[in-house]
């Protein structure tokens, strides 16, 4: 390996030979961590600001890095910005053009300060600014399932366990339970951003600093609810990150769940929805296809996302306080969660509410499954029989229907009373796929105004989000 011969760092005052060549890509982060320029600049400004405010630099030294670094975000934001790797990360970067524009002040910049709480300052920020973005494509995500729910109320399809058939649900209820999912999941992201909002700058490389600092000053400029209490913990936590992606894992398990169901459902085998054209694709030689490529591969995204989140842990389990070289690999596996995420949620949120019932064939898979077993038992017990004696019944009814081919409400009155003497004309009224979702008329069940109250619940929430 060869040797660099510039020994000109900005940190390299007690270094007496270059950094290897290799070993200053392969500690260099400015290949990731430059996405993080706006948030730096901002840290930057507050920063100045209250040293400012605080005398340790003047009116002047501060205008001068106000317009310095308003010069390199606008060349940052063009494209002109020259990105260099010998400066290792974007906080020297920014420094280092910073000081060619305005001079020996752009060095008085770091008074008071270090990369430690400058990268975990940083960091919040970028993460803080994701979060709000991923959670309104949530909310968009979740509006327009609630919105297709309230259009299906009720839309009768048959609800599973075990993959198979169960009972009869309305489409609209089925969809609220997706809504339901996907609200804890804001929940949780809108309670990792509370923990997330304290500053760590101020804090220095771990102890912090002899200058007169003012942390509340630049906590409220850059919009945190307060400062962090401890230095050692603030220039070494990364539980932020780590819950942040614990959220994602979920919120990504549960678009998984949602991506099965939606092929499923696509398949010809059930045929209970159709996708516009433009989330799907075909095969390069079976001209028949239509493939439900968006769900597949969001399905697929999981394992990504949760390799990340066991990344992070597997990152910070040994780590000594305070701060480690070890935490600059905290960035890849978090961006790449946010970017899989975001996109994971738009193309959901685009995809969901283009769905296409197709009501005749979900009433017909319902009516096949006798999914109206539970209604029958439900109806003798009224009846007075004990549940137990009540399902041998209907379960002799159901074989008896397996082998003729009928359904229970195909039966004709005597053969149903050949099971139970005491049945009546009266039982076809549970027996209809209607009057099994109207019969579940409580708080949480499937029937048809249920749902829709329950829709309407769910859009007042998130109207109370704006």
């Amino acid at each position: 390996m060869t040797k660099d011969q510039d020994t000109s760092k900005l940190w390299g005052g007690r270094f007496s030979e270059a950094t290897d060549t290799f070993v200053q890509r392969f500690t260099a982060s400015v290949q990731f961590d430059q996405r993080m320029a706006a948030e730096d600049i901002a840290g930057s400004l507050a920063h100045a600001s209250m040293l400012c405010n605080v005398g340790v630099l003047d009116e002047n030294e501060l205008q001068e890095i106000q317009r310095g670094l308003a010069q390199v975000q606008s060349e940052i934001e063009n494209g002109s910005f020259q990105w260099s790797v010998e400066l290792e990360d974007v906080h020297m970067n920014i420094e280092a053009r910073l000081t060619e524009l305005i001079g020996v002040t752009g060095k008085k910049l770091h008074t008071g300060r270090s990369r430690n709480d400058q990268v975990a300052t940083d960091i919040r920020l970028y993460l803080r600014g994701a979060i709000d973005r991923i959670a309104a494509e949530l909310t968009r995500l979740q509006r327009g399932t609630i919105e297709m729910a309230a259009q299906n109320t009720d839309t009768i399809m048959p609800g599973f366990t075990h993959l198979q058939t169960a009972q009869p649900v309305s489409f609209g209820h089925h969809l609220l339970a997706w809504n339901e999912m996907l609200e804890r999941d804001h929940s949780r992201l809108m309670d990792c951003r509370v923990r997330l909002n304290q500053s760590p700058l101020g804090a220095a490389a771990l102890a912090g600093t002899t200058y007169p600092i003012d942390r509340e000053q630049t906590a409220s400029a850059l919009g945190f609810d307060k400062p962090t209490e401890n230095s050692l913990d603030s220039v070494s936590d990364r539980d932020f990150a780590i819950e942040f992606c614990s959220f994602a894992a979920l919120l990504m398990t549960h678009l998984s769940r949602i991506s099965e169901e939606l092929v499923l459902w696509t398949s010809a085998q059930f045929d209970f929805i159709e996708l516009p054209d433009r989330f799907c694709t075909g095969s390069s030689i079976m001209p028949q296809k239509k493939n439900p490529d968006v769900p597949e591969l969001v399905r697929g995204k999981v394992g990504r996302v949760n390799g990340h989140l066991v990344s992070l842990l597997s990152l910070m389990k040994s780590q000594p306080l305070a701060y480690n070289k070890d935490n600059q690999e905290d960035k890849e596996p978090l961006f790449d969660t946010v970017d899989t995420v975001l996109d994971s949620l738009r193309a959901f949120g685009d995809m969901i509410p283009a769905i296409r019932p197709r009501p005749d064939q979900m009433r017909e898979a319902a009516r096949r499954g006798f999914s109206t077993a539970t209604d029958l038992a439900d109806y003798l017990v009224g009846l007075g029989l004990p549940f137990r004696d009540a399902h041998e019944v209907v379960g002799k009814a159901v074989a008896h229907g397996v082998d003729c081919g009928l359904d229970l409400a195909e039966m004709e009155l005597e053969t149903l009373q050949g099971f139970c003497a005491d049945i009546g004309e009266d039982v076809f009224d549970v027996l209809t796929l209607e009057g099994s979702l109207a019969a579940r008329d409580h708080l949480g069940g499937t029937a048809p105004s249920q749902v829709a109250a329950a829709a309407q619940r769910a859009l007042a929430r998130l109207e109370q989000r704006d």
